[in-house]
């Protein structure tokens, strides 16, 4: 009797490995990658946002936000989990 439960049992914790496997760990790993990316903005590097702006980062803020140029003398708020992108990144200063 407990032989025929598990076994029934079996292929729906296999399919769930394989899924974990597949799909979820693969996306945690993008989500780390793109957390990482986004701490290690600094003013000058080149970004696209996901709504498809590009501009260079003039302003790092410490609450969640960038201010980026997206032309001579126009620039615009964007909160950084919104970048998609880093362009050109900028040598560290020395």
């Amino acid at each position: 009797m407990q032989g025929g439960a598990i076994a029934q049992f079996l292929p729906l914790i296999l399919i769930f490995a394989i899924m974990y496997f597949l799909l979820i760990r693969p996306q945690q790993k993008k989500v780390k990658e793109h957390q990482s990316m986004v701490e290690a903005l600094r003013r000058g590097d080149q970004v696209v946002t996901q709504g498809g702006l590009i501009g260079k980062v003039s302003k790092v803020k410490e609450d969640g936000e960038l201010e980026v140029e997206i032309a001579e003398g126009v620039k615009v708020r964007v909160v950084k989990s919104t970048i998609a992108q880093v362009l050109n990144k900028t040598e560290p200063a020395k």
